[in-house]
């Protein structure tokens, strides 16, 4: 290959005016080059989907059949599978059924494949390859060709899979966090939430909802981790809470059949919960804990103080246990009761209880809301470390 030729076919994909264009018609356009300047009959783009483990076929000319399909390969299996295990190109001059996995490169007639990995900061994004429908065997131009394409389409397919990302987070968070609290008779209620991270959500959540037994339930908890896999099972345990608290009216009843549930269903997943009953008349409060901070209780007159509950430990951890504890708290007229996760009070080389005592000074009398926004200035870091959720429940005079 003469180096005027390398040149035209280095022009053709870094190309400036890729960069204004979407990620599909990116896909698309930089498919379509590599078609016409490796002279080949197929180009396909399959992405690594972090979750499932696979590479999923998300652009293709020639072989538009797997995307149609949504063709699924786990990393390791395969043509494709095993240009990701590898992450180094892999060539196959006649391809054959033991060579590939997937019908439809063998119904396509695809004779000759040429494949390398997506690779971005490191990680592996996916495998671009290419095929031909004659014997063909490429060359060290054709693979540093292809290399120089896959480049340029991983830094694209990694902001897609963020993109995805912090879309499918945003749209657990609105639909998983409540986007007001319910009006309730007799009380005063207030919540926060923020991320420590970019993709806008965690295992950081809140509930309150009525029973139709009068009671109203009230819970925090935190799922270990952090994005949209944590997001995730946050609304599976948030889902399941509710559920049994609508058989079951002893807190601790309720956190130890969801116990049982996360031990099965989520084995190795850590977290932590306080759930709470408020009874119709709002003048007690019956609270479990499952390994998750004390709340505060503020009443008028004496001092902000921890809640003496006993603290069960977390889900996840060990066997479930037979039974939990339940303790009873009075919440008399103008009193209220804070709960928050970790990321409220916990700072990088400060004992927790130094945050913990923090919390406590900046909680003052007044409206639910207008004490929220007093402790999130008082208390939170900018920007925060950490995913903050935070539920304050006053009982006004």
């Amino acid at each position: 290959m003469t180096n005027e030729e390398r040149l035209r076919r280095f022009e053709a994909i870094t190309d400036r005016a890729l960069s204004g264009l979407n990620i599909v018609d990116l896909f698309d356009e930089l498919l379509e080059r590599v078609r016409d300047l490796l002279k080949v009959d197929t180009a396909t783009i399959l992405l690594l989907d972090g979750h499932s483990g696979e590479l999923v076929a998300t652009a293709a000319k020639g072989l538009e059949e797997e995307v149609r399909r949504g063709f699924r390969i786990r990393v390791g299996e395969g043509f494709a599978g095993r240009v990701a295990a590898t992450a180094a190109p892999v060539m196959i001059y006649d391809v054959t059924p033991n060579d590939v996995i997937n019908p439809i490169l063998l119904d396509a007639g695809v004779r000759a494949l040429l494949g390398v990995p997506m690779i971005a900061n490191g990680n592996l994004v996916g495998v671009l390859h290419i095929g031909s429908l004659t014997l063909r065997r490429f060359g060290p131009d054709d693979v540093q060709l292809l290399q120089l394409v896959a480049d340029r389409a991983s830094s694209a397919g990694q902001v897609r899979a963020q993109i995805l990302d912090r879309q499918a987070a945003l749209a657990l968070q609105r639909s998983l966090l409540p986007s007001r609290l319910p009006d309730i008779s007799g009380l005063d209620l207030a919540a926060r939430y923020v991320p420590g991270h970019d993709l806008g959500i965690g295992g950081d959540w809140y509930d309150v909802f009525s029973l139709p037994s009068g009671w109203l339930g009230a819970v925090i908890g935190d799922v270990s981790g952090h994005g949209l896999p944590s997001a995730v099972v946050m609304g599976r345990i948030r889902s399941a809470l509710r559920a049994y608290a609508l058989d079951r009216d002893n807190p601790a009843e309720v956190l130890t059949a969801l116990d049982r549930k996360i031990h099965h269903f989520e084995a190795g997943t850590l977290t932590t919960a306080l759930y709470a009953l408020i009874a119709p008349d709002r003048a007690t409060v019956h609270l479990s804990c499952a390994g998750h901070l004390r709340p505060l209780l503020a009443v008028p007159g004496e001092p902000t103080r921890l809640v003496d509950v006993v603290v069960d430990r977390p889900f996840g951890v060990g066997p479930p246990p037979a039974s939990r504890h339940t303790t009873v708290v009075d919440l008399p007229p103008g009193s209220t009761l804070v709960f928050y996760t970790d990321g409220l009070v916990e700072r990088r080389g400060e004992l927790i209880d130094t945050g913990i005592a923090r919390l406590a000074d900046a909680i003052e009398s007044g409206p639910a809301e207008a004490l929220c926004d007093h402790i999130m200035a008082a208390a939170v870091d900018e920007p925060p470390t950490d995913d903050v959720a935070l539920l304050t429940i006053r009982r006004p005079h």
